[in-house]
């Protein structure tokens, strides 16, 4: 019988960064650990399993480490999307606000077709600013969403009220920090 791997267990907390005040959820560990990263992306494909998809589309950076290995275990494309300047060639891009200031992200041009369903996936849902930003940037281009997946969900910040119109999955959910 196969031992169900509790994720959380393998999610190192770091107190105070990048600030003081901050409790970090560090994913290196759980990725360090093999039978943690095949288990979050085997749960995470079981989800999806059944749907219609044509990609999987992963947010920078943490989201690549996730993205390129739910691709491969869904048997499908992966596309990036990343900072500004990071990809080569002509790019659709979307600037959306932060806390303190903004950001901007990219995709290839012709990285999507109208139509086209994708998967957006990243290591972690705090206040839902990034991921929302790169669902109206990948719908601007026509695509649809059929899903958001997160290997750790922040609660207390609520990201998911941003992200309310997609099916959402989370694997870890920490709450009350």
């Amino acid at each position: 019988m196969k031992t169900r791997i509790d994720l959380a267990q393998t999610i190192r907390s770091i107190p105070d960064f990048p600030k003081p005040g901050i409790l970090f959820r560090d994913i290196t560990t759980l990725i360090k650990d093999k039978q943690a990263f095949q288990a979050s992306v085997e749960r995470i494909a079981r989800k999806f399993a059944k749907k219609r998809i044509d990609y999987v589309v992963g947010v920078e950076a943490r989201g690549f480490i996730f993205g390129g290995a739910l691709a491969q275990k869904l048997h499908l494309g992966f596309i990036p999307v990343r900072k500004k300047g990071k990809l080569p060639g002509k790019t659709k891009a979307i600037t959306y606000n932060l806390e303190y200031g903004s950001d901007t992200l990219e995709i290839h041009a012709d990285a999507l077709k109208p139509k086209d369903k994708v998967l957006i996936i990243d290591d972690l849902l705090a206040t839902g600013g990034t991921v929302k930003a790169v669902a109206d940037l990948l719908e601007a281009q026509g695509a649809k969403i059929i899903g958001i997946a997160f290997v750790i969900e922040l609660v207390d910040l609520k990201g998911r009220e941003k992200l309310k119109k997609y099916p959402i999955v989370s694997l870890v959910k920490f709450e009350g920090e």
